[in-house]
């Protein structure tokens, strides 16, 4: 595989991860977050402060890809707030320039829009994100630091592999680099975005547990993905090779949304290597690493 494989680590991603969940909802009901957390959130916002963030929801998704594309384009060392000040400063033509590179349609129009993001993601800092980022920066950085000491003991795909818990970049997409980014927000899922020839993966880090009597985040990811002989029989069919969601459908004569469903239980529990066979193509097989982890987190909650 020939890459270049970066990581990159800011609190900045995690202010707009964390802005991208509450404003549009969407994966809510597969984060460790959930519902009480936008709850929550809401209670520290004004009645209109909650009508800014519903009338951003109806804006294109597309535009937290632009948006992320800067944060990897910031000042080495910019913390949020230098980050936001940046943006509403830099001229139009400045950012076309730096946009230009990871997606060639970017126009006037799109800059626009982004500027407007500007005055909500300074309330989302003062509302919540402040008075987080100084832990969560720390966990971050410490786990950035703990993957690149794995750049010289693995090969680029194995270490994608290996910190995304099971995204395979296939040979022969059109990608000269990928970059992994640390996310708490999005735990427990991975999230990937294609640009002109850069492929940027989140990866879901885990909050430290704080109680060693109850049982671990990931064992019950775990144990609630076995739990349905559904996903049990769904593992078995896949396991010889990687097959797309439309062959899983034909096969199995069942709807992409209810497989989607079961798919996404046993992925954000480590048990999926999902394929990046094209740019809106996945193919989904067993993780072997992920069987095996439920016996190693099995015995050691239960001391055997």
């Amino acid at each position: 595989m020939y890459y270049d494989v970066k990581i990159d680590v800011s609190s900045v991603y995690e202010l707009l991860s964390s802005f991208i969940i509450y404003t549009t909802r969407k994966w809510v009901n597969n984060l460790d977050v959930g519902q009480e957390w936008i709850d929550e959130i809401e209670s520290r916002l004004s009645k209109e402060e909650r009508a800014a963030f519903a009338e951003a929801s109806e804006l294109p998704f597309s535009d937290y890809d632009l948006l992320y594309a800067l944060i990897l384009e910031r000042q080495p060392e910019a913390n949020a707030v230098e980050f936001l000040d940046e943006l509403a400063e830099s001229t139009e033509e400045a950012l076309l320039f730096k946009l230009n590179s990871y997606v060639l349609t970017v126009n006037s129009q799109d800059i626009s829009r982004l500027k407007g993001y500007i005055p909500l993601l300074r309330i989302w800092y003062e509302r919540y994100f402040r008075e987080i980022e100084q832990q969560y920066e720390a966990l971050l950085f410490e786990d950035a630091e703990e993957k690149r000491a794995l750049f010289h003991k693995m090969d680029p795909g194995a270490l994608v592999e290996y910190a995304s818990a099971g995204l395979v970049v296939e040979p022969g997409l059109p990608v000269n680099k990928v970059v992994l980014l640390p996310s708490i927000h999005f735990r427990p899922i991975n999230t990937y975005c294609f640009y002109e020839s850069t492929l940027v993966i989140q990866y879901p880090l885990d909050l430290p547990e704080l109680d060693e009597e109850e049982p671990p985040i990931c064992l019950l990811r775990l144990t609630r993905a076995l739990a349905s002989p559904e996903r049990l029989r769904l593992l078995r069919y896949i396991a010889d090779e990687p097959k797309s969601i439309f062959e899983l459908a034909q096969s199995l004569s069942q709807s992409k949304e209810y497989l989607m469903h079961h798919l996404m239980l046993l992925r954000v529990a480590g048990l999926l290597r999902i394929h990046l066979v094209e740019r809106d193509t996945e193919k989904f097989t067993i993780r072997p690493d992920g069987a095996s982890e439920l016996q190693i987190f099995l015995e050691s909650y239960i001391r055997l």
